[in-house]
């Protein structure tokens, strides 16, 4: 069974921005992402900007990015082999 990786709050920032992502607001140590979709829509998700997130912290962003993103492109990103 795959594991998460141990990733930063800058690393997980930097996977969302090659998906077109762009840092929308700050707000202390949580970075608003946001990009918007053909149709108009906006798509947002909030990262805390820390040294290295919780396991349980990865799994929710990870499940909150597949309504953006497909599971075949999250995965190698998020998921160590």
């Amino acid at each position: 069974m795959p594991k998460f990786k141990s990733l930063s709050g800058k690393e997980v920032i930097t996977i969302f921005i090659s998906f077109g992502f762009k840092i929308a607001s700050q707000r202390g140590s949580h970075v608003k992402l946001r990009r918007t979709h053909s149709n108009g829509t906006r798509q947002t998700l909030t990262i805390p900007n820390h040294s290295e997130l919780d396991k349980g912290t990865l799994r929710a962003i990870y499940r909150q990015a597949l309504r953006y993103v497909t599971e075949r492109e999250l995965f190698s990103h998020f998921f160590s082999e």
